[in-house]
């Protein structure tokens, strides 16, 4: 579980949680009833599903990933 501090958004949220923004759509579907919401008030309890985030080339983009 995660609570909201005034002003996090799912990008915010997923990048402190997860490391990368793009999780924000994996926590968005785990949270559905708070899916119109843009900018939190605090103290929202939102849950946290376990997510996989290996960094892979393949799904880094091109500027992070190393060079042959």
């Amino acid at each position: 579980m995660y609570v909201t501090k005034s002003g996090d958004t799912w990008d915010v949220i997923a990048k402190r949680l997860y490391g990368n923004e793009v999780f924000m759509a994996d926590l968005m579907r785990a949270n559905p009833e708070h899916m119109n919401v843009v900018i939190f008030p605090s103290s929202v309890r939102l849950v946290v599903p376990e997510i996989k985030t290996v960094k892979t080339a393949d799904n880094l983009p091109p500027w992070k990933r190393g060079r042959g």
